[in-house]
């Protein structure tokens, strides 16, 4: 069996990062570790949540769930040095990809103007085979991919702002094609800690053996020794 290529580090000399996901959880399960690395280097990093997880606890309604996840999702983003933290209210389960995605997204990037832009894995599966991806997720990395391109022309979508060209890179988390990651051996544990923030939702997935330690530590691991490194999160490069 031929073992895997090793991954590539990626590039640190960047000062905001803009990550755009579908869900409150979405960078925790996976992300956070290395988010609370580069805060820690003094970089800043905005959250910026397509929905607010309304329809994610089958236990509790929408308009109950709603608020909950999102103050959930602050107290996450705060245990790894993320501070601004933002919901777009699409609806939760029906993020639709289009022109008026595009628009959006493209607004945001306008606003924060980052060097970096995080977001979903949109490829179909988690592991390139048969663990299927969710359609918010797929939606939410292909139109924010297409608006980091929409946010350098200006002639596309000029009502959202002057245009903004300066993103770098677009990584996506997750993605069984990855072929980049960064250490986060230091982090590690804050990255648990802040998955552990989403304390209702993960009460209401109803795994009852789920641990989030051992969760991540599993692609950690397995991350980090193609890296060189106790621990590490992978991601999908593309560059606009």
């Amino acid at each position: 069996m031929t073992a895997p290529e090793p991954f590539e580090a990626l590039p640190e000399d960047w000062t905001k990062a803009l990550a755009v996901v579908a869900h409150p959880d979405d960078l925790e399960f996976g992300g956070a570790a290395a988010v609370a690395r580069w805060t820690r280097q003094g970089k800043e990093v905005v959250y910026v949540l397509l929905t607010s997880g309304e329809a994610g606890i089958d236990g509790i309604p929408p308009a109950e769930s709603g608020p909950l996840r999102e103050a959930e999702q602050i107290e996450s983003a705060r245990i790894v040095g993320v501070s601004s933290v933002e919901f777009l209210g699409q609806p939760d389960g029906t993020i639709e990809y289009g022109v008026a995605l595009r628009r959006l997204i493209t607004g945001v990037i306008r606003r924060h103007r980052p060097e970096i832009v995080i977001t979903n894995n949109f490829r179909d599966t988690w592991d390139g085979d048969v663990v299927l991806n969710q359609a918010d997720h797929i939606s939410t990395g292909k139109a924010t991919l297409d608006a980091v391109r929409d946010a350098a022309n200006r002639w596309i979508f000029p009502e959202e702002g002057e245009r903004w060209n300066g993103v770098r890179q677009v990584w996506m988390a997750g993605s069984p094609n990855g072929k980049h990651a960064v250490d986060t051996t230091e982090t590690f544990e804050v990255g648990v800690e802040s998955l552990r923030a989403h304390k209702a939702y993960i009460d209401g997935l109803n795994w009852p053996d789920f641990d989030p330690a051992e969760f991540l530590e599993g692609m950690g691991r397995a991350a980090g020794s193609r890296l060189g490194t106790t621990f590490a999160a992978p991601f999908e490069v593309f560059t606009p």
